[in-house]
């Protein structure tokens, strides 16, 4: 028996083009496309994939509803055996749309989907429990490694077999709980594990820990009257038109714009580029989403030093930690150069 696959890649991978083509609509072509190719030769004879389906990352993060009703309905026409997405490495926009086809695939189609990507791509977190989703490096470089236990696993979907746990079959854990039977009770092997804890002794929890970066506050500034303070934003705060096009999820841009002879912000001048909450009270007066009005107030009345002469932003929606780290370590940068004293942070 032939197993039948369906392959869902962005335009890039397709060979459509970059961020120019982004808005590429969705459509399916008959066979492989692009990786396609890596996976047929992985597969052999056993599985074959029927068709490819191509969807653009800023389409289908703008239109999350109307991309992914369509994608499926392509989907369905093949009846596959399995759905393979991506993989998506750490491309932020990517991993979302992968994962959320295979939110739809599992649950309107019953079908299992696999997925490739780097662990701190947001896809990972927002759509785990959908797909077995297997680690890969951050970019694209390491696709050859990342396409043999995809099809690995794929294969072993399709012939219905048992799949095991993370640590058995590779994949990145799906934050599902199972009860099991074990021959000692959880009290005596909580006790183990924590002798071999003490001892220094290598050990495997059962129940492992989220792990959290923990950052220094910084000392309390002495004199705010004296202190120059700037505006950072993850809540898409920008100029009215967007002139840097921050997407409206999974950014791939941060912009820093000029706050001289602004003292209110309003329907005229701004609006939010953020698709993760409702945008109407944010563009009607953008000062409930950055301060600018009450800061310029306070500057005027000498309760601060200064209010720095740009404001940052960028949109927190499904952005990467990697990118976000990156936008932080330019944009402290720049606020160092010009000798800001304080931040004010605001999100949605």
């Amino acid at each position: 028996m032939t197993f039948k696959v369906v392959h869902y890649i962005n335009q890039f991978y397709a060979g459509i083009g970059g961020e120019e083509k982004a808005d590429h609509r969705p459509e399916v072509r008959e066979g492989m496309v692009g990786p396609g190719m890596a996976f047929q030769r992985a597969f052999g004879k056993e599985a074959e994939i029927a068709s490819t389906v191509i969807c653009g990352d800023t389409y289908f993060n703008e239109n999350l509803a109307t991309a992914t009703s369509e994608i499926i309905a392509m989907i369905e026409k093949y009846s596959p055996d399995v759905v393979i997405c991506g993989p998506a490495f750490n491309a932020g926009r990517y991993g979302v749309a992968c994962g959320a086809v295979a939110e739809a695939v599992s649950d309107r189609l019953g079908v299992p989907v696999v997925s490739g990507m780097y662990p701190e791509n947001p896809g990972v977190d927002m759509y785990r429990k959908y797909a077995y989703i297997i680690e890969t490096a951050n970019s694209a470089v390491g696709m050859r490694k990342a396409v043999k236990p995809m099809a690995k696993l794929a294969l072993r979907l399709a012939r219905s077999e048992k799949i095991g746990s993370p640590k058995e079959e590779g994949y990145i854990p799906m934050g599902i709980r199972k009860n099991m039977f074990t021959d000692e009770r959880g009290s005596k092997r909580a006790v183990k594990m924590l002798v071999k804890k003490l001892k220094g002794e290598e050990y495997i929890t059962e129940y492992p820990m989220p792990v959290f970066d923990r950052v220094s506050p910084s000392a309390a500034i002495k004199d705010i009257t004296k202190a120059k303070i700037a505006i950072v934003s993850s809540g898409g705060p920008v100029p009215k038109g967007n002139p840097d096009h921050i997407e409206s999820s999974s950014a791939s841009k941060y912009g820093r714009y000029s706050l001289q002879d602004i003292d209110d912000l309003n329907s005229e001048n701004s609006e939010t580029a953020h698709g993760g909450y409702d945008p109407v009270y944010a563009n009607n007066d953008l000062d409930r989403v950055i301060p600018v009005d009450v800061l310029k107030e306070m500057e005027k009345a000498g309760d601060i030093g200064s209010l720095h002469e740009y404001w940052y932003s960028t949109v927190g929606n499904g952005t990467s930690v990697a990118n976000s780290k990156k936008y932080a370590a330019e944009i402290a940068e720049d606020l160092h150069a010009h000798g800001v004293n304080a931040v004010i942070l605001t999100s949605t």
